[in-house]
């Protein structure tokens, strides 16, 4: 199922133009050059809402991208103020809630900066429904800041499913779809915001979040690791 370790060089590679180079373009690199790891997780504080979600789920992700890969990944989460420049500079973001999201001038200014030039965020619904309050709310943000047709369904067989591991399906199922809590509904696509051939916004109703919310050591009581799509997600976020 899985391909070979990707490794530094692999990534360090893949990231020395494109997406990575026009990210950083006009930015302030002093942060980016002195880190110490190729990979850092970025989540996105905003005002609105409540942000601070499925907190265990990060250190679920980085031990997935310490197991598959060779990327010096730095252990600890971070936690940025969406409207601080210096979000501008991560590799890769997370967004997530439950609640209304309606951002601040200065928190669309750098959303929109950050996805044009070359940025990747992952957003993922909480409430994992098609018309609850963050669904509708961030979807609205999105619309306001892109166009009312940005947001597209992801095709199966897009790209993200296969930077990895190999989906053929689509995107996995999560346990959380048909407990009652959302729609219940299993969404049987994920949406996105493409820039440029780009995808800059990979936006989820499925719940990912509280899917790999649990501590890190019971990882190995699983039958099948169900973090290595997070590991898909960031592959591509690094090399698209």
């Amino acid at each position: 199922m899985s391909r070979n370790r990707l490794t530094r060089a692999d990534c360090l590679r893949l990231l020395g133009g494109g997406a990575a180079a026009s990210l950083f373009a006009g930015l302030p690199r002093s942060a980016a050059a002195r880190a110490d790891y190729d990979f850092w997780f970025t989540r996105l504080r905003y005002n609105s809402g409540n942000w601070d979600v499925d907190q265990r789920m990060p250190a679920n992700v980085l031990t997935s991208l310490v197991d598959y890969t060779n990327l010096r990944v730095d252990p600890q989460e971070r936690v940025i103020a969406l409207s601080d420049p210096a979000m501008l500079t991560a590799p890769f973001c997370y967004l997530a809630g439950h609640k209304l999201v309606e951002f601040n001038a200065a928190e669309a200014r750098n959303f929109e900066r950050y996805v044009r030039n070359g940025g990747f965020v992952f957003v993922d619904d909480c409430n994992h429904d098609i018309d609850g309050l963050f669904a509708v709310s961030f979807e609205r943000q999105m619309a306001a800041i892109f166009g009312a047709e940005a947001m597209q369904k992801l095709p199966n067989d897009h790209a993200i499913y296969s930077s990895f591991f190999h989906f053929e399906d689509g995107p996995p199922t999560t346990s959380f779809e048909l407990n009652g809590w959302g729609d219940d509904l299993v969404h049987d696509y994920l949406k996105g915001i493409q820039i440029n051939g780009r995808l800059g916004v990979l936006y989820s109703n499925k719940d990912y979040g509280c899917e790999w919310d649990y501590d890190w050591r019971n990882k190995r009581f699983l039958a099948e690791d169900n973090t290595k799509f997070a590991v898909n997600i960031i592959i591509h976020a690094l090399t698209a």
